[in-house]
């Protein structure tokens, strides 16, 4: 399999958003593909050098997005590090290795911009993808906290 990745672009936004919602955990924050806020959400990641909202493709097809967020920091030393979220594998493309792929992706990423770390915070209901994260090299180190709003 030829993984290629590439920054999204305004067209793959509903390829990515039904990407966000194929997802039991997920399907029920997410909406209809073509709204307008999902295109202004884009634009603003877009917009922001710090935002990297990046897909992958197999065969010219959009089958994984993810997107990386930079964040400075006094800690470690000053360091930035990279924050990976809304991580998805199109269902057609599932079992090939496309995560694992993806994710080696994000890292070299992480390094070719001078990170020093990479996080990512994972629900807890999704136990498949802890021990996929593990299998990286992820350590489960922090506990995470979130306020909807």
């Amino acid at each position: 399999m030829s993984v290629t990745f590439r920054p999204a672009c305004r067209e793959d936004v509903p390829v990515i958003v039904a990407m966000l919602a194929d997802d039991p955990i997920a399907a029920a924050r997410e909406g209809d593909p073509s709204d307008e806020t999902y295109l202004t959400a884009f634009q603003a990641i877009d917009a922001d050098p710090r935002q990297e909202l990046v897909v992958a493709e197999v065969d010219g097809e959009v089958v994984g997005t993810m997107q990386l967020t930079f964040i400075p920091g006094l800690s470690r030393r000053g360091g930035e590090r990279a924050l990976v979220e809304a991580v998805r594998v199109a269902a057609s493309a599932r079992g090939m290795g496309l995560g694992r792929a993806m994710m080696r992706w994000a890292i070299d990423r992480a390094r070719e911009r001078g990170c020093r770390m990479v996080q990512l915070t994972s629900d807890r209901a999704r136990a498949d993808a802890h021990r996929f994260y593990t299998s990286l090299g992820f350590v489960d180190s922090h506990v995470g906290f979130k306020l909807s709003l």
